[in-house]
């Protein structure tokens, strides 16, 4: 297949590109700059000059492919619902060149604390009155009646030893203050998963596509803060300490809420339906493994 990914020069996409290679795919790479696109020519990735606000460019790289996979977004958390409504457009362009042809759009989204209690799975749908303004997945669903056919891949934290996810934020804010900090006991979780598991995923869906379909990219399931807080501490020699609700705020700002989230979440559906099986190393693995080299 031919297929056109959108955050091609991004950390996943970069990893989605020897995966599809290596299956036998041939990608077209959304890149915003010139940089961009001599990394695209290097890793033998053609290259396609736009980005998610030039929707002409985006339909003019979905009509010239078999499929597409969707994981460019501007990560800026200051215009967080500014960049939520960018994405959404973008995917309706990506769609509506799309629709009719039962083409494969896979879009990529977040596993979300809708589940309490209990780890989030698959089958659980984001609630009409989410807070979280990302609206990737919703919109994605809203184009099968107009014979599109998308699928979504919901994210956790995804690491390797460079990066993992709101874990790096986490990282450079104990660096900046000097402590590692996690919020009451700790036992709030993140879900996690390895890049190269998640990159494999993405292929699988790929290859395996099914209209309306939600897969989990999940290896762990839940990873508590204070496990994080320790091993932030012990690459960078720093104490941690436990912070109160009201607390939290002083020390974390506005990524208090994201701090002591619940955020557990299930891939045994994912796993079955895909025959996807996590095999990387876990996140405080990676973490353990990182550089520390002050920045």
């Amino acid at each position: 297949m031919r297929v056109f990914l959108t955050g091609a020069t991004g950390f996943i996409g970069s990893h989605i590109i020897p995966e599809l290679k290596d299956a036998g795919h041939q990608v077209l790479g959304l890149t915003r700059s010139e940089a961009g696109a001599q990394a695209l020519a290097a890793a033998g990735v053609e290259a396609h000059h736009g980005d998610l606000t030039d929707l002409d460019s985006l339909r003019a790289g979905a009509a010239a492919s078999d499929a597409v996979i969707h994981c460019a977004f501007q990560h800026d958390f200051s215009k967080f619902a500014e960049n939520a409504q960018i994405d959404e457009r973008a995917i309706k362009a990506l769609g509506s060149v799309l629709a009719g042809s039962e083409r494969p759009l896979i879009v990529s989204g977040g596993v979300g604390p809708w589940s309490p209690g209990r780890p989030m799975t698959e089958d659980v749908d984001p609630p009409a009155d989410s807070p979280t303004p990302r609206v990737s997945e919703q919109a994605a669903m809203a184009l099968i009646p107009e014979g599109v056919s998308p699928a979504v891949v919901r994210l956790p934290q995804v690491h390797d030893p460079l990066k993992q996810g709101l874990v790096t934020m986490l990282i450079g804010m104990a660096r900046e203050k000097g402590v590692s900090a996690y919020v009451g006991d700790g036992t709030s979780r993140w879900a996690a998963a390895h890049i190269l598991d998640v990159a494999r995923l993405y292929r699988l869906a790929l290859e395996k596509h099914q209209t309306g379909a939600k897969y989990h990219a999940v290896g762990e399931e839940g990873v508590t803060q204070k496990e994080i807080a320790e091993a932030i501490g012990r690459g960078l020699k720093i104490p941690v300490v436990s912070l109160s609700q009201e607390e939290s705020f002083g020390h974390f700002g506005f990524f208090a809420m994201f701090a002591s989230l619940d955020n557990p979440a299930s891939s045994a559906l994912t796993q079955e339906r895909l025959g996807w099986r996590p095999t990387g190393p876990g996140l405080i693995a990676d973490i353990d493994r990182m550089e520390w080299v002050a920045a």
